[in-house]
């Protein structure tokens, strides 16, 4: 799930909803809609405005994995 991604990486980055949204540009009531699974579709631009503010490759929040690392172990 893309949500639960974002949520890991954010707090392994000791971020905040808050300052995820002020790195990004995204709202903190959109970021927190993600995360919960209710916005399950975000577009292209917001997400990779999230992963340049967690500083991951964009293809990592959006492939099929279940966490971010699975895909450089491989």
């Amino acid at each position: 799930m893309i949500g639960e991604k974002i949520r890991v990486l954010r707090l392994g980055r000791g971020l905040s909803v808050s300052e995820l949204a002020k790195r990004s540009g995204v709202s903190k009531s959109y970021i927190s809609n993600i995360e919960r699974g209710v916005q399950k579709n975000p577009s292209y631009i917001v997400m990779s405005k999230l992963a340049t503010s967690l500083h991951v490759p964009l293809e990592d929040l959006i492939s099929h994995t279940s966490n971010p690392s699975d895909e450089k172990a491989k």
